[in-house]
């Protein structure tokens, strides 16, 4: 019993041994993982106006009118990758600095955006009052991207609310199509076109992001991202991000093979076949190479238009053949059968060749 009491008593017990050292969850690998692994395109949004690659006409009026106090409601409207949400969401950081997440409602196509949106959350937002420490109260800003998605009835009610709200907050509306926004909205507003970005604008843009992800980018392989972005900024980061995770080495074959369009030598190819072979032996060897390499019919007749263009012909034998592939492609996009719709391309083709020995004669 003793011997019990003396096991139990707590001096002469062995020190405790010191508890194991809490694991690392791996929290900090992980957001390092996270940043490393994000988005190029979210990663690389300009910050500020002076980092927005193009449109510098347009950026500098309206870093003028927000210079000036002069901000009027805006409304950006193009093609998709152009810059206009992040030339918005630069103004408005700005001007709210930190205050940035309390003085913007921003919504975008994702969200409920009918009359009842626009009746409560737009309408509350713009009623209240902004909290500001400078000596003037800042005007409150509502960004609605996407902004050609929003029903007739709500784009109705919003004209009311901007005309009820403007002395305390600025609309900025953001659309690729102007012509699905009503007339009374788009005299409202101040219209900026934001058209698709110049190649040397998006190759500049590339080798920064290149020289910042140390990236082993070739000339061809640089040449193809621009060729393939057609004007979209988003796109030729998305592309070249996609192909660097395929591939370390990022040149002409890896860019094309990790988005699936054709390489120039093979429209060459296949134009060649058009041009010169048998019905027969054009389709034989068509079909080889779209089972080969993996081509959409689809994705061949955009590239053998633009092949078109460049090649010297009589202008009415051009414009037939150019509206006849206009009319294989919308067939295409309304899912009709490839092989028949291949057989068309290589007949238009060889009415064509017909066209061009007739009027030679």
């Amino acid at each position: 019993m003793a011997e019990i009491m003396e096991i139990d008593d707590d001096d002469d017990a062995p020190a405790a041994a010191p508890p194991p050292p809490k694991l690392d969850k791996g929290k900090s690998p992980l957001a390092h993982d996270v940043a490393k692994s994000a988005p190029w395109v979210e990663k690389y949004r300009p910050k500020s106006l002076a980092d927005v690659a193009a449109h510098r006409d347009i950026v500098d009026t309206i870093d003028r009118l927000t210079n000036e106090n002069r901000l009027p409601h805006l409304l950006l409207y193009g093609p998709p990758g152009t810059g206009k949400t992040s030339t918005i969401l630069a103004v408005a950081r700005k001007l709210y600095g930190s205050q940035y997440q309390n003085m913007i409602l921003e919504l975008n196509a994702s969200d409920d955006r009918g009359i009842g949106v626009v009746r409560q959350q737009i309408q509350d937002f713009a009623s209240a009052r902004s909290l500001s420490f400078g000596a003037k109260p800042s005007v409150k800003l509502v960004l609605l991207d996407e902004a050609d998605a929003m029903t007739k009835d709500a784009q109705f009610a919003l004209r009311r609310v901007i005309e009820k709200h403007t002395k305390s907050t600025r609309f900025a509306l953001i659309c690729n199509h102007v012509n699905k926004i009503i007339p009374a909205l788009q005299s409202r507003c101040t219209r900026f076109r934001f058209a698709p970005l110049e190649a040397t604008h998006i190759r500049e843009r590339l080798q920064y992001v290149i020289k910042a992800e140390g990236l082993d980018v070739d000339e061809s392989g640089l040449t193809a991202l621009v060729r393939l972005s057609n004007g979209d900024m988003r796109k030729a980061l998305n592309i070249l991000q996609s192909t660097h995770m395929a591939s370390q080495h990022i040149t002409e074959e890896a860019v094309y093979l990790c988005t699936g369009n054709p390489m120039p030598k093979d429209i060459e190819q296949i134009a060649y076949w058009l041009l010169n072979e048998s019905f027969t032996t054009s389709f034989r060897y068509i079909s080889d190479i779209k089972m080969r390499k993996g081509l959409a019919l689809i994705d061949i007749v955009r590239e053998v238009t633009m092949f078109v263009f460049k090649i010297q012909m009589p202008s009415n034998v051009q414009v037939k053949l150019i509206n006849d592939l206009a009319d294989i492609e919308y067939r295409l996009c309304s899912a009709c059968n490839d092989k028949l719709q291949l057989g068309s391309l290589i007949s238009t083709f060889t009415n064509a060749r017909c066209a061009i020995v007739a009027a030679a004669k």
